[in-house]
């Protein structure tokens, strides 16, 4: 099984971005392959409860259905501790299936994965 991971920096003021890096982690995960999506900056807000429902980029589905469908497909959400941290993002203030990492984790995953997209 490949690994990919999908680097998002994007969130409210993204809609396009921060969408599209779901859709293209959810095509990775419903194909079975092993994925997570690293939220960094803006993009940890994505992991929060009710932050997506409101992101809706004409001509693409609801971020909230894609992220959902990401999860479901197997999909890893992992939050930057270093951002969320200074916004007050703690692990209680996740949806399931997000957790807080840090910058080791993000690497390690990084050096052992098949390929990375950045949005």
């Amino acid at each position: 099984m490949s690994s990919m991971v999908v680097h998002c920096t994007r969130g409210r003021e993204d809609p396009e971005r921060a969408t599209l890096a779901f859709i293209v982690g959810n095509v990775a995960a419903s194909a079975d392959q092993d994925v997570v999506m690293v939220l960094t900056i803006e993009g940890v807000w994505l992991a929060t409860p009710g932050y997506a429902d409101e992101i809706h980029k004409e001509g693409f589905p609801a971020l909230s259905e894609v992220i959902q469908s990401f999860l479901s497909n197997g999909g890893q959400i992992w939050v930057c501790g270093t951002c969320a941290k200074p916004r007050g993002i703690t692990d209680e203030n996740l949806i399931a299936g997000a957790k807080i990492v840090t910058a080791a984790n993000v690497v390690e995953r990084l050096v052992a994965s098949s390929a990375s997209m950045d949005f």
